[in-house]
């Protein structure tokens, strides 16, 4: 295929200060030796770009930063020792960027460990832009007749989650609580559980999120903001009473991570997702031991759970709620966010 035009200058949502996102013009990017050039046309937005922007995480951030790590779009250049991706081909941009591919985490597969790991929109410039450097052998790899608006948000908001319910070692027929079950995680949450024969509990706020969480798949919802005792609501919701076997955290909030314990059945798992500012994991040792719970924490998933979180999404198993937006509008999506009033995932057309 014959190389695309590509121009010296495009548009990008860059963080230049605390707080602070500007939509201006910066140069595009070149690619390195062992990197691709991707013309986005697509970015989800998450709730860890909002922790980008306000840079409240105990974690380096680049400053000035383009953020965004869910970005789907074409191979437009690559390196001269890329051989695995060709000119043309449709690609997507994850959270892991880069890593070294020789510490002793990378050596076994879990390469979200790596202490040298390069991040999408944290580490390094993101998807928030036009033109993106990645690096060749961590992306995403799509057939060409994939919709690439829709199979953005699997590469942060599926791979999470899908990553999470593998850690949960729940098995079909067992029940799983989703905490934060209808936002842009755990919609596609509900439908990763639902497809590998979980029974789902729902737990959000608003009647709202009730119906769109019952539309994709949970058996039962809990509305926290009505509940009158949640950890006895929860236990109900399972035949014996006795509690989900496992319980993804999703929410952005610490309180649900100080509850999940007193629900979870016992030798059940909670595993933590969702990284609130400043939150603390608390939990009673003596009822931790007696019980046998299992606490854990899950980051993203590596090369292969992606190919299997894109499986079922190519199947037709997984639809991410999505709407799309214009890449300028990027601020009100960000207030949504702050006021809990997101449904699905907001998608960004990077051409808007």
């Amino acid at each position: 295929m014959s190389q695309p035009d590509i121009p010296k200058e495009q548009w990008a949502q860059v963080i230049e200060k605390d707080g602070v996102m500007t939509f201006k013009k910066i140069p595009v990017p070149t690619p390195g030796h062992d990197e691709v050039l991707v013309n986005i046309k697509y970015s989800g937005v998450c709730h860890t770009d909002l922790h980008a922007l306000n840079n409240d995480w105990p974690l380096p951030r680049k400053t000035p930063l383009v953020g965004g790590h869910e970005g789907a779009g074409v191979v437009v250049k690559k390196g001269e020792l890329v051989t695995n991706v060709n000119i043309g081909d449709k690609v997507g941009v994850k959270w892991l960027m880069a890593t070294c591919f020789h510490c002793t985490f990378c050596q076994q597969a879990l390469e979200s460990l790596c202490p040298d790991a390069k991040l999408s929109g944290y580490t390094n410039d993101g998807t928030f832009q036009q033109y993106c450097v990645a690096n060749a052998a961590h992306l995403a790899r799509f057939p060409q007749h994939v919709d690439l608006a829709a199979v953005a948000p699997i590469m942060c908001a599926g791979l999470t989650v899908y990553k999470g319910l593998k850690e949960s070692d729940t098995r079909p027929g067992q029940y799983v609580a989703i905490v934060g079950a209808g936002g842009g995680l755990g919609t596609i949450g509900l439908q990763y559980a639902h497809a590998m024969g979980l029974n789902v509990i729902a737990i959000d706020g608003g009647k709202e999120k009730g119906e769109a969480c019952k539309k994709l798949g949970a058996g039962t919802y809990i509305d926290y903001k009505e509940s009158k005792d949640l950890v006895a609501d929860v236990q109900k919701a399972t035949p014996d009473g006795l509690g989900p076997h496992g319980v993804l955290l999703l929410a952005p909030q610490e309180q649900p991570f100080q509850q999940a314990t007193g629900y979870v059945r016992s030798h059940g798992t909670v595993v933590c997702i969702g990284l609130p500012a400043g939150a603390k994991v608390s939990m009673p040792v003596f009822d931790t031991v007696i019980r046998m719970i299992k606490v854990k924490g899950s980051y993203v998933g590596n090369r292969e759970d992606t190919a299997e979180a894109l499986d079922f999404f190519l199947k037709g198993m997984i639809h991410a709620p999505y709407k799309v937006v214009g890449l300028s509008e990027i601020g009100s999506i960000f207030d949504a966010m702050r006021e809990n009033r997101v449904i699905g995932r907001y998608v960004m057309d990077m051409s808007k």
